[in-house]
């Protein structure tokens, strides 16, 4: 019997707990933490689903890009760290924000021989 108790010491600890908490509070009690404790489970990996979708726009929003070269950063420095360019007044141009159906792209056909 000694053996039994010392290996399922965690098994007879929780019954023990379960028997206590359950005539002192009541099922009901028992059944509203427990689903408290399932809804936590689910909803922690939504809120770090949102947390990172925020972080995202957030760093989306900084990133400029310059119109003289083409070189991206994120808005840290105020000139472009490839040409030199002020980036200060580009990042109302920024062309990330823009629809793709708004830009147009000029193409010329060559024959080729």
């Amino acid at each position: 019997m000694n053996y039994f108790l010392k290996a399922n010491k965690n098994l007879l600890t929780y019954s023990l707990i379960i028997l206590i908490v359950i005539p002192i509070f009541g099922i009901n009690f028992f059944l509203s933490f427990l689903s408290n404790i399932l809804l936590l489970l689910f909803l922690i990996p939504l809120l770090l689903v949102i947390l990172v979708f925020i972080g995202f726009n957030y760093y989306k929003s900084k990133i400029n890009s310059c119109n003289k070269c083409g070189a991206i950063s994120l808005g840290l420095s105020k000139t472009c760290m490839n040409c030199g360019a002020n980036l200060e007044n580009m990042s109302n141009n920024n062309q990330f924000d823009k629809k793709p159906s708004e830009s147009t792209i000029e193409v010329q056909a060559e024959e080729v021989n």
